[in-house]
């Protein structure tokens, strides 16, 4: 039996994915948001794609990633488990999440594991950006 697993990316300021069975914080890495150019992209453009995977650190957290998941999808589905929710988060769910979440997602193909990926909070507005309110709502 071939593991199906959904692997997603979150934003924390929205809340915890209650369908995840692994959660795993990306929030130590740098945080493109802070860089102007970068802030609104998503971890879908290369340009973010690039600044989250040059750290050495996203690629230690990768291959730590791949390796548990590959230990661990034979004997999920060697009892029984069809299926496995890994969901990764960041503040916003719009960078580093995004970026970690495809990034596995492409090591993991192949891997005997059938895998999907999706992004819950990618397509929401920084409320930063939001227009002021003038009181008369």
């Amino acid at each position: 039996m071939t593991l199906q697993c959904t692997i997603s990316s979150f934003g924390y300021k929205f809340g915890l994915d209650p369908d995840a069975d692994w959660v795993i914080d990306s929030r130590m890495l740098r945080n493109p948001f802070w860089e102007r150019e970068l802030r609104p992209l998503t971890g879908l453009d290369p340009a973010v794609r690039n600044f989250v995977l040059e750290q050495p650190e996203a690629e230690r957290l990768l291959r730590w990633l791949e390796d548990m998941l590959t230990w661990s999808a034979p004997m999920y589905a060697e009892r029984g488990r069809p299926s496995l929710h890994v969901a990764v988060g960041c503040t916003g769910g719009r960078h580093r999440s995004v970026v970690i979440a495809e990034a596995l997602a492409e090591r993991m193909q192949g891997n005997g594991v059938a895998v999907t990926v999706e992004h819950r909070d990618v397509g929401r507005p920084d409320p930063r950006d939001a227009e002021p309110s003038n009181g008369d709502e």
